[in-house]
């Protein structure tokens, strides 16, 4: 087969993650990809729901032929073709991740014939991925100021384990312009949101007392609201606006355990970023390394690719960094130590 890139999907973090960038970046190339040993080091290893669901979208947005698209399935071949814009719905069918499927089909539309709209329906509030008010307030601000126009809306919140959580994604297409972000800047505007459905109110009360008085908060920056789903579901998040970035973090309650326990999660993970003056937190390092990179890659905007400081960066962002070098022709070089560094992502030829 011409051009075909084979991955290890068992290498370095080892999750879903190289599934959907491999895709993404096989469709975005038009190199063919065959994915083996998927997540092979999990509980249970191939294809979640969500990871089906992720390729199968990646196959149609690329008008691709895909072969073992299987629940389960350790391997996978996509042979994408021609990337086209329109109007889309996928549905993960469980609690499984909408907002991975999104992540997937994004980076793909961004480099359409045409705009594009996408209704998805799944899980938009999951402990294991990015949740529906990261995407909104801090990954996709930084897209826009690349070049595209994208926007989502929340119909209908998706908790675990009940999912039906309904999310419209609009895709506007334009070539990426890198930047530099390498500052905070001062700061614009700081909330936390304590958010349930189907469960108590007091909950979420609970919640932003113990937040504001732990974080020493005013008043009219904790707020509480009672949401629409399918099934009970607790998130509280915090969003952290400064001039250059906006950073969001996120605890999940669970049965059992307690609204105070819950706040202390992500009171320790906004301490920790506090602590440093990198403007971008883990998180956001990983999900921002493939649009700098696919700037790099293809020196259409009016900076390619660009660099940013990060915290810190996770063993995902690690095996993402080589995902990116494999299919692009572009350098990410790691500067400073493994805590507080600087990424610098430019074309390597």
């Amino acid at each position: 087969m011409h051009n075909l890139i084979s991955i290890d999907g068992s290498q370095g973090e080892g999750g879903g993650q190289i599934v959907r960038s491999s895709l993404a970046l096989s469709a975005i190339t038009g190199a063919a990809v065959e994915i083996s040993r998927i997540r092979a080091g999990r509980p249970k290893p191939g294809l979640a729901r969500q990871h089906l669901t992720s390729a199968r979208a990646a196959a149609r947005v690329c008008n691709g032929q895909l072969e073992g698209d299987e629940l389960g399935s350790q391997r996978l071949l996509l042979r994408p073709g021609p990337v086209t814009g329109g109007h889309y719905e996928f549905q993960v069918g469980s609690a499984g991740s909408a907002m991975l499927v999104l992540q997937t089909v994004l980076p793909v539309l961004l480099n359409a014939d045409q705009p594009s709209v996408v209704q998805l329906e799944g899980g938009t509030h999951n402990p294991m991925a990015p949740p529906f008010d990261f995407l909104q307030r801090a990954f996709l601000p930084l897209i826009n100021r690349m070049g595209p126009t994208v926007s989502v809306e929340l119909h209908r919140a998706g908790f675990y384990p009940a999912g039906g959580g309904q999310v419209t994604l609009h895709v506007e297409p334009r070539p990426l312009s890198g930047f530099d972000l390498l500052q905070r800047g001062k700061r614009v505007h700081r909330q936390i949101t304590a958010v349930v459905a189907n469960l108590p109110g007091n909950i979420a009360r609970r919640e932003v007392d113990v937040a504001r008085r732990k974080l020493n908060w005013t008043e009219a920056e904790c707020r509480q609201r009672t949401v629409e789903s399918n099934g009970p579901g607790n998130v509280v998040w915090a969003e952290m606006a400064y001039e250059h970035t906006t950073e969001v973090f996120t605890a999940f309650g669970e049965k059992g355990v307690p609204a105070e326990q819950v706040v202390n999660r992500l009171v320790r993970s906004i301490r920790r970023w506090m602590k440093h003056e990198a403007p971008v937190g883990p998180h956001l390092a990983d999900q921002l390394m493939l649009p700098l990179a696919l700037s790099a890659h293809q020196n259409a905007g009016a900076v390619s690719g660009g660099r940013f400081r990060t915290t810190e960066l996770t063993q995902h962002a690690w095996t993402h960094r080589d995902i990116l070098q494999t299919f692009l022709n572009v350098a990410i070089d790691v500067e400073g130590e493994h805590r507080e560094c600087e990424v610098v992502i430019r074309p390597s030829h």
